[in-house]
C-alpha cells in the first residue's frame, strides 16, 4: 500500500478545520508524507530529513525581511520537505508574497492555515495515519504477522531506530495513553499460556494501563501506572511500584512461571527509557531462568523478580555471562577461595550462607529464617566462614567484595551445569537476542 500523500493529509478533519489554502506547488500534492513536524520557523528547517510537512505559527516570519524569508523557503525546499503549512492571521496576518512567490519557484506546496487549529490536533492525527497506513502496508514477515502491538513492543525491546513522536502515535494506535507523570515499567514473562497473565496482574492493580503482546516463547508487556503516593496501590509497600508489580503478578502468574518486572521510569522520558525498562525486564528474564536463585522461591507459586533483585546478577554478566566466566571465576577464587576448598570435602553449603547474609543486612533472623534453620546453626556456619576467611563477615570494608564474589560463583556455577533443568531452559525468544546486551 502506498504512503500517505499530503492530499491525504489535507482530508484529515483537524487539517481541514484550518481552512487550508494551497497558494504554491499544486504538482506536488500527490508526494507521499513521512511524517509532520511543528517547529518555530528559524528552527524548523534544521531536522528535516526528506518528506516531512513542516507547520509553522509564521511568527518568526512577521519581521524577517524580504530575502531571510526567501532563504527560509529555500532551505525547506532543500531539505526535501513534502510541504510548508503556515498559520495566518495571528502572528503573521498574511502570507508574505516573496514566501508564495518562492514557494511556486520552487514547486514547493506552500499551504496558509485561516483558522487556528493547535497543532498538536494536526500532527496527532497525521502521524497516526501514517503509522496506520505504514504497518498495514507492511511486506516483512515478522512472527508476530499483523499484531501492531506485539511490532511495537519488540522494536522498543530490539531499540530499533525509532523516535518519541512515532513510537507515541503507534502505541495511541494500539490504545495506550500513559497520563501526565505516569510511570511505565517494563514485564517479561515465561511459562505462561497467553497474555491473560499480564490482564490478571493489571486488574489487581486498578486497571493500569497497558501494551501487552504473546510471543512464541514470552510474554512481553509494558505497564502504565499513574504518578502515585503511599497508599494509592494494593499492599504493605504501596508506594513502590516495582515491588506492588511484583505482588500483582505473584497472585496472577500460574505456578512455575518465571515473571521479571523491569525498573520503573517516566513516561514522559523519551522513548529510550521505554526502551530501557523493557530491555532490562528481558535481561533478567534470561538470568531468573540461567541463574540459581539466591534464596529459595515459593516452591508452590511462580518465580517472580525484577532488574533490581538481579542488578548484580545483570552488572557481573554486563556483555553476556560467557564472555565474564574467566574473569568471574577468578573473581570467586581470589575472595572465596578457602570456602571452596572447604566445600569440596565437607557437605555444607557456607558460600549461599553467606550471600545470604550479605543480602539481608546481616540480619541473623532474616537469614535463618530463609535458610530454615535455627539461629544457633547459623551462628556456627558464620564462625566457620569467618575462620576459614581470617575476616569478620560484618567488616563494612569487606561486605561489597564478599557479595560480589558470592554472586559470582553462582552465576558460574549455573553454567557449569549444576542447574541443568535451568541451563536447558535458556533460549533466545522470537524478539531475537538483545542488541548490544
Amino acid at each position: 500500500m502506498p504512503a500517505l500523500t499530503l492530499r491525504e493529509i489535507l482530508a484529515l478533519d483537524p487539517v481541514r478545520a484550518t481552512e487550508p489554502e494551497l497558494l504554491a506547488g499544486a504538482g506536488g500534492l500527490d508526494r507521499p508524507v513521512r511524517w509532520v513536524h511543528s517547529s518555530e520557523v528559524y528552527e524548523g528547517a534544521n531536522f528535516l530529513d526528506g518528506g516531512e510537512l513542516l507547520l509553522t505559527n509564521g511568527f518568526g516570519l512577521t519581521d524577517a525581511d524580504e530575502e531571510v524569508r526567501r532563504r527560509y523557503v529555500r532551505e525547506v525546499a532543500a531539505r526535501g520537505a513534502a510541504g510548508l503549512a503556515v498559520e495566518v492571521g495571528r502572528s503573521l496576518p498574511a502570507m508574505p508574497a516573496e514566501v508564495t512567490d518562492e514557494a511556486r519557484r520552487l514547486g514547493l506546496p506552500l499551504l496558509a492555515l485561516r483558522r487556528v487549529v493547535p497543532f498538536v490536533r494536526i500532527t496527532e492525527a497525521a502521524n497516526r495515519a501514517i503509522v496506520a497506513r505504514g504497518l498495514s502496508g507492511r511486506t516483512v514477515v515478522r512472527p508476530w504477522g499483523d499484531d501492531h502491538t506485539a511490532a511495537l513492543l519488540a522494536d522498543l525491546a530490539d531499540r530499533a531506530a525509532l523516535n518519541q513522536p512515532e513510537v507515541e502515535a503507534r502505541a495511541a494506535l494500539a490504545g495506550f495513553h500513559p497520563g501526565p507523570g505516569a510511570r511505565l515499567l517494563g514485564v517479561s514473562v515465561h511459562g505462561a499460556r497467553d497474555a491473560g497473565v499480564v490482564d490478571r496482574a493489571v486488574r489487581q492493580l486498578g486497571g493500569a494501563g497497558v501494551l501487552r503482546a504473546a510471543f512464541p516463547a514470552d510474554v512481553l508487556a509494558l505497564l502504565a501506572l499513574p504518578g502515585t503516593r503511599s497508599g494509592d496501590l494494593p499492599g504493605p509497600r504501596s508506594g513502590d511500584l516495582v515491588w506492588a508489580v511484583q505482588d500483582a503478578f505473584r497472585t496472577a502468574a500460574e505456578p512455575g512461571a518465571t515473571v521479571a518486572v523491569g525498573h520503573a521510569v517516566a513516561a514522559g522520558g523519551g522513548w529510550l527509557r521505554w526502551s530501557d525498562t523493557l530491555r532490562a525486564a528481558r535481561t533478567t528474564l534470561e538470568l531468573a531462568l540461567t541463574v540459581p536463585a539466591a534464596e529459595p522461591a515459593a516452591p508452590d507459586g511462580p518465580l517472580v523478580t525484577s532488574s533490581r533483585a538481579l542488578a548484580l546478577e545483570r552488572e557481573l554478566t554486563r556483555g553476556g555471562v560467557d564472555a565474564n566466566r574467566e574473569r568471574l571465576a577468578g573473581m570467586v577464587q581470589a575472595a572465596l577461595g578457602p570456602l571452596l576448598e572447604w566445600e569440596a570435602v565437607h557437605a555444607s553449603d557456607l558460600v549461599r550462607t553467606l550471600e545470604v547474609h550479605l543480602r539481608n543486612g546481616c540480619s541473623p533472623t532474616r537469614t535463618a529464617a530463609l535458610l530454615h534453620i535455627g539461629r544457633q546453626s547459623l551462628y556456627q556456619r558464620l564462625e566457620r566462614i569467618e575462620s576459614l576467611l581470617g575476616l569478620e563477615v560484618g567488616d563494612p570494608d569487606l561486605l561489597g567484595e564478599l557479595l560480589a564474589a558470592a554472586c559470582a560463583h553462582r552465576v558460574v556455577r549455573g553454567r557449569a551445569g549444576e542447574r541443568p533443568v535451568a541451563v536447558v531452559q535458556r533460549r533466545v525468544t522470537a524478539l531475537g537476542p538483545l542488541k548490544g546486551a
